[in-house]
């Protein structure tokens, strides 16, 4: 029963990659078919964000007890965190050529943000990359993964909500919730949240038996 996760994970991601395309939606204007795509760009975003909220928290135990094996997962965490903010990236920008006509535009404050996340957590894992000190490195890196996790959140969280964006739930633009997420859409699209968030925990998990299996190996 310890793999429930890893089984159900596969389960509702093959549900949500077939029934996503099958199953009918709002017909709206500019959005029309794409909308289909909030089954797979906005739960992968949220597969993002709760990894790098385990990376800080992970941080925050480091900073707390001074164990290597907690600053490893917060490192873990974030290069998984990482690699998902990578096809939530394309598929939004696949989404905004059919909807706003470019492949990325720099007057929506969240893909700014979001450009910007990338950014600030390429940072983080140089600065890993250039202390040798096991101790050092482990606090300095855990410091600013608070701040990276800090800021992320202010560009793709705070920003957009106080400006004019593109974006649905931001910047005076009404949430999904509010005009075309309806009954069918919730069916497929928060089994594809819980999927996507299983599937990165899964990740995270073999990530860190990787580095357990690389440290018995150095010892």
């Amino acid at each position: 029963m310890k793999h429930w996760y890893k089984i159900t994970s596969v389960l509702l991601i093959l549900y949500t990659l077939v029934w996503g395309l099958l199953n009918t939606v709002p017909r709206l204007d500019i959005l029309n078919e794409t909308i289909r795509n909030v089954y797979y760009h906005v739960p992968i975003w949220f597969a993002m964000l709760f990894m790098m909220t385990v990376s800080v928290i992970q941080s925050i135990l480091t900073l707390n007890k001074s164990e290597i094996t907690n600053d490893t997962k917060a490192y873990n965490a974030a290069l998984v965190g990482f690699f998902f903010s990578i096809p939530g990236l394309l598929t939004g920008s696949v989404w905004a050529k059919y909807t706003w006509g470019t492949w990325w535009t720099f007057q929506d404050p969240k893909l700014n943000g979001v450009a910007i996340s990338i950014l600030i957590y390429l940072a983080y894992f140089i600065l890993r990359f250039s202390i040798d000190d096991e101790i050092k490195r482990a606090r300095i890196s855990a410091v600013y993964n608070v701040f990276a996790f800090v800021m992320m959140n202010v560009f793709i969280m705070i920003l957009p909500r106080l400006t004019d964006s593109l974006h649905p739930g931001n910047g005076g633009n009404p949430a999904f919730s509010k005009y075309d997420l309806d009954s069918d859409m919730r069916m497929v699209f928060y089994p594809a949240v819980i999927g996507w968030i299983l599937f990165s925990y899964w990740l995270f998990d073999i990530k860190n038996r990787i580095s357990t299996i690389k440290n018995k190996l150095n010892d």
